[in-house]
C-alpha cells in the first residue's frame, strides 16, 4: 500500500537523483526507528540493573517558559516526573506494555491534557514507564518488557498495572509519577511499594490522549513520596482553589475490611485513630461493618451475591462488588478493542491473555444492571460520608507476592484484593493510599476514601494527618508486640469508644466512668486522660480536668488538646497566666488553631 507521503513525492518529483536522497533519507528513518524500536525492547535483566527496570524509554519534555520576576514561581518548578506508557506524547508511539500493539500504531499527533498542565506549571517529564500489558493486570509483569524492581523488596511483584511508575517514585529516581487506575492500579503498587498513592473522583481530572481500558472504571493517578508534592499535584490536575474554610472531618473505621487484613491492628488502624486523636478539628470516630452497609444500600448486587461462592470472612457482598466490577472493565474493554485483538491476534503473557479472552467472549446483556450498581454504589458511599466523613480502610489485604508465582497458587490474594479495590472503582470516590511503616519487612498501609467531587477535602486531609501518621507509625513499629496485652489493648480501645460514645450523648457522669476503667487497663495512653478531662470540664470537675491534661501532656508532648483544655480548666480557676502559657504553647504546636488564638486574645484583655 503506497502512503500518502509518497504519493505527494510521486506526484511532484521527477529527477532520479532526487529519487536517490529520498531513498537514503528513508532508509535513514527506518534505521533510526528500528533503533528506536530495539532500544526499548530491553530484556528483563538489562531492564533491571538499569533504573530499577522503571523505564521504558527516557526522554525530556521541558516545562513551558516561565513568567519572569517579579511573577511568582510555578508551582511543580524544579520537578521532575515520569509517564505510565499510556499516556499520548506528540511525535511517540504509545505502547500500552505490548510491542504488538506499538507495531500497530502511528506516533500520537498530541501530547495529553495531563501531561500539558504539569509542564505548564513547572515540572519536566523525563520519560515513559513499564506497565502490565493493556493496562490489565495487578502484579506489575510484563513478559516483554520486564518486571520493575520493587525497592522495598526486590523479590517480591512490585504491584500494578502501574509498576514503572511507582517504581520509579519508590527508588527517588524522579518526584512524582502519572499512574492510571482502572481497578487499583496505582493503588496497589503504592501500598507494595511504600508510597502515596492517588486516584482521583472518577471524571473530574482529564483522560484525553489516555488509552482506555474501561472508561467508566479509568482514572488518571499519581504517586509521590511527599504528601506536598502529591497535594500540589493534585492542586494542578484537579484545577481546585487554593484557599477553602476547614471543615471538621469524621473518620469512619470499617472493622470488617480490617479483620482481611494480615496486619496487626495496632499497625494500622490504631494508628490511624491515634494520630487523629492528636490533632484538632476530628470528630470522634466511627466504626461499622461496611459490608452490611454495602448489602442494605445496593440492592442491585443480588444477582452477583447469586453467582459468588465459596464465601468466607463475611466479605460475601464486596466479592459480588468486586465480580461486578471485573464485569463492567470486561464489557467495557471488549466494546474499545475487541476488533484490534481479533484482527492483530497479539502476542500476550498467559495472564493477559486470559483477561483479553474473557472480555472478548463476554455478553454485553448485564451492562444496565452494572452501571446500575456504580450509580447505588455512589449514593451508598455519600450516604455514608457525606461532606465530612473519611472511610478508613485497609488498601490491600496482603503483602505483595514473590515474583513469578504461578497464577493458582494466587487466586485467593486477587479476591481479597480486588474485595477492597472495588469500593472506590464502582463509587467513583476518591481514595488515597498511606504508607505506615513496614510489618515483618513488608511495607503496610491504609487507605481513605472520600465522596465522589471530595478530592480537596481528601488531599488535605492527607496533608494535615501524614506528619501524625508516621509519627505515630514509628511508635507501632518500634513497641514490643501485643502478645500478652492485646486483649487489654483491644478492650480499653473498646471502653474509650463507649465514653465517646456517652460524651456525645452528654452522658457526661458515664463517660468518665469508662475513660476510667480505660486507663486501668492502659495508664500509658494520654488520649485516655484527654478525653476524661474533657468530660471532667463538662461536669465543672475543673482541678480534675487540669490533673489528666497535666499527665496526658506528661505521656505526650505534642498533644494539642490537652494543652487546650487545662487551659480552659486553668481559665475557669481564675489562673489566667497559666492558662495563657498553654494556649501559647498549643499555638506553638498548631499555629493556625483559631480556639488556641481567641483563648490567647481573651486571657491577653483579662490581664491587661
Amino acid at each position: 500500500m503506497t502512503t500518502r507521503p509518497l504519493q505527494v513525492l510521486k506526484a511532484h518529483v521527477s529527477s532520479p537523483k532526487a529519487w536517490i536522497v529520498i531513498g537514503v533519507t528513508l532508509a535513514g528513518v527506518v534505521i533510526l526507528a528500528e533503533a528506536h524500536r530495539r532500544r526499548r525492547r530491553r530484556t528483563g535483566s538489562e531492564a533491571a540493573k538499569e533504573d530499577f527496570g522503571a523505564f521504558l524509554e527516557r526522554f525530556e519534555l521541558l516545562p513551558f517558559p516561565q513568567p519572569p520576576p517579579p511573577a511568582l514561581k510555578q508551582p511543580l518548578a524544579g520537578l521532575t516526573f515520569a509517564i505510565k506508557d499510556i499516556f499520548e506524547v506528540k511525535g511517540y508511539v504509545t505502547g500500552f506494555g505490548n510491542p504488538d500493539w506499538e507495531r500497530t500504531h502511528e506516533a500520537a499527533e498530541k501530547t495529553a491534557v495531563v501531561i500539558n498542565a504539569l509542564l505548564k506549571n513547572g515540572a519536566k517529564c523525563v520519560g515513559k514507564t513499564v506497565l502490565d500489558e493493556l493496562a490489565f493486570g495487578m502484579t506489575g509483569e510484563n513478559i516483554h518488557h520486564g518486571t520493575p524492581v520493587n525497592p522495598q523488596m526486590p523479590s517480591h511483584i512490585p504491584g500494578g498495572s502501574s509498576s514503572g511508575s511507582a517504581v520509579a517514585v519508590a527508588a527517588e529516581l524522579i518526584d512524582f509519577a502519572l499512574g492510571t487506575d482502572t481497578v487499583g492500579c496505582v493503588r496497589i503498587p503504592a501500598s507494595f511499594c511504600g508510597i502515596i498513592g492517588y486516584r482521583p473522583s472518577h471524571g473530574v481530572v482529564s483522560t484525553i490522549g489516555v488509552l482506555p481500558n474501561s472508561q467508566s472504571l479509568d482514572t488518571v493517578g499519581w504517586f509521590a513520596r511527599d504528601p506536598s508534592i502529591l497535594h500540589r499535584v493534585g492542586h494542578i490536575l484537579l484545577q481546585l482553589n487554593t484557599v477553602e474554610p476547614r471543615r471538621p472531618r469524621r473518620l469512619v473505621f470499617a472493622d470488617d475490611l480490617f479483620e482481611l487484613s494480615k496486619v496487626p491492628k495496632h499497625k494500622s488502624l490504631y494508628v490511624v485513630s491515634k494520630a487523629a486523636e492528636k490533632l484538632s478539628g476530628y470528630q470522634p470516630p466511627k466504626h461499622i461493618n461496611f459490608g452490611q452497609h454495602i448489602a442494605s444500600n445496593v440492592p442491585s448486587l443480588k444477582i452477583f451475591c447469586e453467582q459468588s461462592t465459596n464465601l468466607q470472612n463475611g466479605i460475601s457482598t464486596l466479592k459480588a462488588l468486586s465480580s461486578a466490577m471485573l464485569s463492567l472493565q470486561r464489557c467495557e474493554f471488549k466494546t474499545n478493542h475487541e476488533e484490534w485483538v481479533t484482527s492483530v491476534k497479539p502476542r500476550l503473557g498467559p495472564r493477559t491473555a486470559n483477561c483479553v479472552l474473557t472480555a472478548v467472549n463476554t455478553s454485553l446483556e448485564n451492562i444496565k444492571t452494572l452501571y446500575k450498581v456504580r450509580s447505588e454504589m455512589r449514593a451508598a458511599l455519600q450516604s455514608l460520608l457525606k461532606d465530612d466523613g473519611i472511610l478508613i480502610i485497609p488498601t490491600v489485604a496482603d503483602p505483595p507476592l514473590p515474583t513469578n508465582l504461578k497464577k493458582h497458587s494466587s487466586a485467593e490474594f486477587f479476591d481479597r484484593a480486588l474485595a477492597l479495590i472495588s469500593i472506590s472503582s464502582m463509587s467513583g470516590c476518591c481514595q488515597v493510599s498511606i504508607p505506615l511503616g513496614k510489618h515483618e519487612g513488608c511495607p503496610i498501609s491504609v487507605s481513605f476514601i472520600s465522596y465522589h467531587g471530595g478530592d480537596k477535602f481528601l488531599l488535605d486531609s492527607v496533608l494535615d494527618m501524614y506528619s501524625s501518621l508516621q509519627e505515630q507509625a514509628t511508635v507501632a513499629s518500634s513497641s514490643l508486640p501485643f502478645a500478652d496485652t492485646n486483649g487489654n489493648l483491644d478492650t480499653s480501645e473498646l471502653l474509650k469508644e463507649k465514653g465517646n460514645a456517652a460524651y456525645k450523648g452528654r452522658q457526661w457522669n458515664k463517660a468518665v466512668t469508662y475513660y476510667s476503667e480505660a486507663i486501668k487497663l492502659n495508664g500509658a495512653n494520654a488520649t485516655y486522660y484527654c478525653n476524661r478531662a474533657a468530660a471532667y470540664l463538662q461536669l465543672g470537675c475543673f482541678q480534675q480536668a487540669e490533673e489528666d491534661c497535666t499527665m496526658a501532656i506528661s505521656l505526650d508532648k505534642k498533644n494539642v488538646k490537652a494543652y487546650l483544655r487545662r487551659g480552659t480548666a486553668r481559665e475557669s480557676l481564675i489562673r489566667y497566666k497559666e492558662s495563657l502559657q498553654d494556649f501559647k504553647h498549643a499555638l506553638v504546636l498548631e499555629p493556625q488553631n483559631k480556639d488556641a488564638s481567641l483563648a490567647e486574645k481573651r486571657l491577653r484583655k483579662l490581664l491587661n
